[in-house]
């Protein structure tokens, strides 16, 4: 029946079973409830410090370059960050950024800022495990022992040692990986969301705590492990026996050296064994238990209640944890109702043995009955006033004290002023319903403190992000105006550009009218010379064949003399056409103008051949005997004649090129006179588009003024309404921290 803890132990505890086996029910629901409270606690919490991460990750992304990112010209933007995230999360007692190597390059705790790590690091596995994948993982890893935590110091517990819980944020690009931004937090923070002291059901023996269920990354933690600190590790909260002194049991002492985590295994000292709480709690995944006779503890005594297991945000481990109270203290409880009969009880008793005992008294002293009657009525009624005053006194009085007691304690919170710090003294109040009702409303009052302390926290993140949203849109709001401003000149400057294009546009118009008027004539100019150096060419060719036939001529005149008659006459002639073609060729030379130079001196060259040859035959007419010698010279002569002939019909061809290049220049003139003025047609256009678009930005920018003032206006008004919120708040007396 007392199963293990045997007839002393067993049977008080069976009794108080039994007188309250009707509170089962409740007290499953109260385990229930504190266990599921505490699991979304402590979920919301890893989820909301992640956030604050993630948002320090994008506005230090957003606020650097990626080179300032990792050196020290950013140090300055990463105080300013890193600050205002420990303001909105004070549990973070430091926050780091580490680069690719492992080397702290940014630390709010400025002795570690350098400090590289290797692959022996304290939390080397929880970097391994976040590189691991390609774009990088988060991953909480802890708890672990860390000198650096120590020696930073306590962020919000009162409590504080080496053992650590670290976020691991990384920082990748395109698969790189590039480091990563931790958060360290000291792991007792975890101790105190699940302890929550002043909101205790079980003040004497209530025991939440933390244990590893299932190990993925740490396998070196065996499951039953402690994670977070227990109540019972010293004399804080528990007077007597404690882990630091020593739990003495009949197996041996239970202890700890520096703290609970890692250093305790939730075993039964009989057994040696996980308890049956933490067994099941791992096999089933969850497990409650509130029936006599419970199960032992490491403590080996016995305990009831909920044990369910989770899994934090990115925490590869599996977690459990135990919501316990102790036997005697869950069931310890004695209702009103049952002190009443038991005072009621034994003045019963009394009163029928006082009555028999009158009435044969009265009956042995043979007294009237009147007489008797009106005594045993006055006994009655003496009797009755006694069993009243003994009830109220010991009974419904101490019960009447405490209600009101409760009842002045609820008013004053009511009010809507009230001092949320305060608590009520359970051990003040009878181990009956008063107590529960007071243990109750402790807990209600912590729980609205907590949420007030939030509420006040949000208000105040509030009113500061809209103080800084207030001075960021009136600055943007004065950087919008100094936009439009120069939007407005922009504008200006462009419809002034605009008139300036149209102008060039028609007088670029008007000089490719000129052009074409000047191309049309030097078009027929360059013709008429091309005919002319043509016709020149022609005569050139004609001199070059005269010259040909006088050379033979020359050449037959050394062959015969017979003919010199005849061939002075030819000369004659030559030499007469010759002078003809000279004063031909000088005046078309002189018709060229400035391109017949050059022919003009041709035909100088002509005329004097001309003169020459005249000058030969009157000779040749002269001294016969002297025609072979003159003969020779006349042959150099023509020679030289020759070669001049053919310089001439070198510069025809080169004055024949000039003009055409002259002719294909001014093409390309027109060409080019063509293009400019269809680029600035193609300007004018986009000086026109410039204008509809800058128009529409002026436009919009006149809007974002108007809703920028919408926005501001809107902003002031939150701010009043947060500076409302906090003054509500501020009707309510809090602490500046939640106490364990």
């Amino acid at each position: 029946m007392f199963d293990w803890l045997g007839f002393k132990k067993g049977l008080p505890l069976w009794w108080s079973y039994r007188l309250n086996r009707q509170l089962k029910e409740d007290v499953e629901h109260i385990f229930e409830s504190v266990a599921s409270t505490r699991k979304e606690l402590l979920v919301e919490w890893a989820e909301e410090y992640w956030s604050h991460l993630d948002r320090l990750l994008r506005d230090a992304s957003d606020a650097l370059t990626e080179q300032s990112f990792w050196d020290s010209s950013g140090l300055p933007v990463w105080e300013r960050l890193s600050g205002a995230v420990r303001q909105r999360a004070a549990d973070f007692s430091e926050l780091f950024l580490l680069d690719a190597s492992g080397q702290v390059a940014f630390s709010t705790y400025a002795p570690h800022q350098g400090t590289r790590y290797g692959v022996d690091g304290p939390f080397a596995e929880g970097l391994a495990y976040a590189r691991e994948a390609r774009e990088g993982r988060k991953c909480l890893f802890g708890p672990y022992a860390d000198k650096v935590t120590l020696d930073i110091g306590p962020s919000t517990s009162s409590f504080h040692d080496k053992m650590t819980l670290l976020f691991i944020c990384p920082i990748t690009d395109k698969g790189e990986w590039k480091g990563a931004i931790c958060g360290r937090v000291p792991n007792d923070v975890i101790g105190d969301l699940i302890q929550r002291e002043s909101g205790h059901v079980y003040p004497d023996s209530g025991d939440n705590y933390i244990f590893m269920a299932e190990p993925k990354l740490r396998k070196q933690i065996m499951p039953g492990t402690a994670l977070s600190r227990s109540r019972f590790e010293d004399r804080t909260f528990t007077h007597g026996e404690n882990l630091k002194d020593g739990v003495t049991t009949d197996w041996g002492m239970v202890t700890v050296k520096e703290h609970t985590e890692l250093e305790l295994m939730f075993t039964d000292p009989a057994t040696g064994q996980l308890h049956p709480g933490v067994a099941s709690t791992i096999k089933n995944g969850s497990n409650l238990f509130v029936e006599f006779p419970g199960y032992s503890d490491y403590r080996h005594i016995p305990v009831i209640g909920k044990g369910v297991t989770f899994q934090l945000p990115h925490c590869p481990d599996g977690w459990g944890m135990m919501c316990e109270g102790d036997l005697e203290e869950v069931y310890r409880l004695r209702s009103i109702d049952w002190k009443v009969r038991r005072l009621q009880l034994p003045l019963i008793f009394l009163f029928c043995i006082l009555t028999v005992g009158m009435v044969m008294l009265l009956i042995n002293s043979q007294m009237p009955p009147l007489i008797a009657g009106a005594l045993v009525a006055c006994f009655n009624v003496l009797y009755g006033v006694v069993i009243i005053s003994v009830t109220h006194r010991k009974g419904t009085a101490p019960a009447v004290r405490s209600l009101r007691e409760i009842n002045r304690f609820i008013r004053i919170n009511a009010e809507g002023k009230g001092d949320l710090t305060q608590r009520l003294q359970t051990d003040r109040f009878a181990p009956d319903e008063t107590r529960e009702l007071a243990k109750w409303i402790n807990n209600m009052n912590d729980s609205l403190e907590g949420i007030m302390l939030k509420v006040r926290q949000a208000s105040a993140d509030v009113l500061a992000s809209q103080q800084r949203l207030n001075q960021s849109t009136g600055a943007t709001m004065h950087s919008t105006e100094r936009m439009g401003e120069e939007i407005n000149a922009m504008i200006r400057s462009i419809r002034k550009q605009l008139k300036d294009i149209d102008i060039a546009k028609d007088v670029v118009g008007e000089m490719k009218d000129t052009l074409r008027v000047l191309e049309d004539r030097a078009s027929e100019q360059i013709s008429v010379a091309q005919s002319e150096v043509e016709r020149i060419g022609d005569k050139m060719g004609q001199i070059f064949s005269k010259v040909s036939e006088t050379n033979k001529t020359i050449l037959t005149f050394m062959e015969t003399t017979r003919q010199i008659r005849e061939v002075l006459q030819v000369i004659d002639q030559i030499s007469a056409q010759t002078n003809l073609l000279a004063l031909n060729a000088s005046i078309e030379a002189a018709r060229v103008g400035e391109h017949g130079r050059g022919f003009a001196v041709v035909a100088g060259e002509i005329r004097k051949l001309a003169e020459i040859t005249k000058s030969s035959t009157e000779q040749i007419h002269g001294t016969v005997q002297l025609i072979y010698e003159n003969a020779q010279e006349a042959v150099v002569s023509m020679e030289e004649g020759t070669r001049v002939v053919e310089e001439g019909n070198e510069l025809v061809a080169a004055a024949s090129e000039l003009l055409n290049s002259a002719n294909s220049e001014d093409s390309l003139k027109t060409q080019i006179v063509e293009e400019v003025v269809a680029l600035m047609e193609k300007i004018a256009a986009v000086s026109i588009e410039n204008r509809r678009i800058s128009t529409e930005v002026e436009g919009k920018v006149h809007e974002l003024l108007v809703d920028m003032g919408g926005v501001r206006h809107t902003s002031n008004h939150v701010e009043a309404i947060t500076a409302f919120l906090q003054q509500l708040v501020g009707q309510f007396q809090l602490r500046d921290a939640r106490e364990r």
